[in-house]
């Protein structure tokens, strides 16, 4: 764990992980069985001495086991650190026979140990969990023929043809073909893309400035029709690489708590070890025996070695990420508990964390005098037939509030790319689609049934004209619509002093601003790819020095990186988010923010109560054994004395409660 007087050991170039992650947790869970054991057997039983000595030792063999191992590491490479002194104050322990205090000392320091180990562990799959986006293979059209190859064979320019429902191997553009893209594992936006093949491929333009409705990427899943991509990314190159790549090169990044404790530990132990031998040998300077020396510097030892130091934060870590757990929210460490306290600045990713991520008929409107019934009977016959991602969410909401089923009197259903469909219905033909399908088609569309449809982009919503017998006889509209919780969420946010909450969002501008005003957000940002969101974290790092990125999508996850704190929605949310993210809704519950900001708060008070708490017991100490004016059990008894303080003041956030 992240704590002051602890060791940081995440820099990938100083730390080796166990081989076994869970190893470390096994060891200080049977060293706790052990102290506990032993403890029983002295205190309640006649057993002769022999019998809790050794559950003692086994207690010190799996405390000290990688706590030893890390120090050993840590001293040939010509430094010490806090495991050294914990391993030493251990040694002192036992020499003057206070087996269960060192048994302890090791069970409460090794805990936070094994417990850092394995949360740095799980965030490592991330980049795994990134990399199976990716198929393994693509199918290339070469003379003619088919074949499959790996996609790491795949060569700019290059041809694959991307059969339906199948995922897209490589960035490129369209050059046959049209379907829907679902591009949520990349670009997170809930509805799918129509995408078109480009006119000509003589004189491509950059990647990033050919028109997005020609554009595909690795990862995304295509709709039902064939497509043919011409490669214009290595797999290399590709946006999932960019996203493993960025997710990579931020998650060695050093905090400034990791900096800020490498700093005290080239002062601080040095300096003990100094003190504590140039106290074996005072026999020499003053009048004393040599065995009077060495029991002043082994109290010494006790008393400057930081144990309630080292575990004072731990313990308010353990407590508060076991009350969160309480509430559903899974917390990856101090780091994430320490600094979501300090944040004022939230971005939200839109679709599945704010939004249901889901389109949802919003709007029925019949026109020109048109019957509502029939009207909603038309649009079931002919939407009930179409394959279309937004055609079903209009049939099954349709048949969910009108308890109605289809009957099938529609036939001939036609898509027609990036416009709507075409279909027969009583022997007339039938047209749902955007402006250009009742165009093209000579279907007149009156100024006030604009006007309707302009407002309703306006507040967000997808619209569709329903033509019948060549004329308009109504609107629908679908949107992903904001979670119940979201509004309510955001105000309490701001009552408890989040100052600014801004979406980051792949969907249109005008989306991101619809919802962003009902549900109370202090700004949108839309059409986002994640680099994009990348490029908008920074910007407001720079400007508020840290922020929270709450997300659910892949590819919100370079972004969550980047961010001082990274909140998953767990549920809805993807193996990356969840991976990379440094704290976890599990539950799904937006509105479980709120309390986890609250208790973050909480728990930096306690940490700071427990510090100042070690550091004043300490200091007290350290003069009055050097002085020899108290003995060692005194020593142990303010040193243990201090160490069930911090506990018991950390046990306090178990019970923490939002006002």
């Amino acid at each position: 764990m992240e704590v002051i007087l602890t060791t940081m050991k995440d820099e990938t170039h100083e730390r080796k992980y166990s081989s076994k992650p869970k190893t470390e947790l096994y060891f200080a869970s049977l060293c706790g069985l052990f102290l506990l054991l032993g403890f029983f057997i002295q205190k309640l039983t006649n057993l002769s001495n022999w019998y809790f000595l050794s559950s003692y030792i086994i207690s010190y063999f799996f405390g000290s086991y990688f706590i030893t191992i890390q120090a050993y590491k840590k001293i040939i490479k010509g430094g010490f650190d806090i495991d050294f002194l914990m391993i030493a104050a251990a040694a002192g322990a036992f020499y003057i026979d206070k087996w269960a205090e060192g048994a302890l000392l090791l069970f409460l320091f090794s805990v936070g140990h094994a417990l850092e180990h394995y949360a740095m562990n799980k965030a490592k799959k991330s980049i795994e969990a990134l990399g199976k986006l990716s198929p393994k293979t693509a199918l290339i059209k070469k003379h003619g023929k088919l074949e499959e190859i790996p996609i790491k064979s795949l060569c700019l320019n290059d041809i694959i043809v991307v059969k339906p429902n199948t995922k897209i191997a490589a960035d490129g553009v369209i050059i046959s073909g049209s379907s829907s893209i679902n591009q949520a594992p990349i670009t997170g936006e809930s509805i799918p893309v129509d995408k078109v093949s480009i006119d000509t491929i003589n004189n491509l333009p950059m990647f990033k400035d050919i028109d997005k409705k020609h554009i595909v990427f690795t990862g995304t899943i295509n709709g039902d029709n064939s497509i043919e991509v011409l490669v214009l990314k290595l797999n290399k190159d590709s946006t999932v690489s960019r996203l493993i790549k960025m997710v990579s090169e931020v998650e060695t990044q050093k905090s400034p708590t990791q900096r800020l404790t490498k700093k005290f530990e080239k002062w601080y132990v040095p300096l003990v070890i100094i003190v504590v031998l140039l106290l074996c040998f005072a026999y020499l300077v003053i009048d004393e025996s040599f065995n009077r020396s060495l029991y002043r510097a082994i109290t010494v030892l006790v008393a400057a070695s930081p144990c309630a130091l080292a575990i004072s934060t731990p313990s308010a870590v353990l407590s508060g990420i076991a009350r969160a757990a309480q509430k559903g929210v899974l917390i990856k460490g101090g780091r994430a508990l320490e600094n979501l306290g300090e944040i004022t600045t939230i971005a939200f990713d839109k679709t599945g964390t704010l939004t249901e991520g889901k389109p949802k008929l919003t709007n029925i409107i019949p026109l020109n005098n048109f019957d509502k019934n029939k009207f909603i009977e038309l649009v079931l016959e002919v939407e009930s037939l179409s394959n279309h991602p937004l055609a079903k969410a209009i049939a099954k909401d349709i048949k969910a509030h009108n308890n109605m089923e289809s009957q099938n009197k529609a036939s001939h259903v036609n898509a027609i790319q990036g416009k709507g469909i075409r279909a027969i219905y009583n022997s007339n033909t039938v047209y749902i689609g955007n402006v250009k399908l009742m165009e093209d088609s000579g279907i007149n569309i009156e100024a006030s049934i604009i006007s309707k449809m302009v407002n309703l982009l306006e507040n967000g919503h997808t619209v569709m004209l329903v033509a019948y017998k060549d004329a308009i006889i109504g609107l629908l509209s679908v949107m992903d619509l904001p979670r119940k919780t979201a509004a309510a969420t955001l105000k309490k946010l701001k009552e408890i002093g989040i100052k600014y909450m801004v979406m980051l969002t792949g969907d249109h501008q005008n989306v991101g601003d619809a919802i962003a005003k009902q549900i109370g957000l202090t700004e949108a940002k839309g059409n986002l790819l994640p680099e994009d969101k990348v490029d908008a974290i920074k910007i407001l790092i720079k400007r508020y020095k840290k922020i929270a990125m709450v997300g659910d999508g892949v590819n919100d996850a370079p972004a969550m990186a980047l961010s001082t704190v990274s909140v998953a929605m767990g549920a809805a949310g993807s193996d990356v988010a969840l991976e990379t993210a440094d704290v976890a809704l599990m539950s799904d519950k937006i509105e479980n923010l709120p309390f986890v900001i609250g208790l973050s708060r909480a728990s930096k008070h306690i940490i700071k109560q427990n510090i100042w708490i070690s550091l004043g017991v300490v200091g007290l100490l350290i003069p009055v054994t050097i002085l020899g004016l108290t003995n060692i059990g005194l020593a142990v008894a303010f040193h243990e004395g201090s160490t069930l303080v911090v506990v018991l003041n950390a046990l306090r956030l178990l019970r923490f409660k939002m006002d």
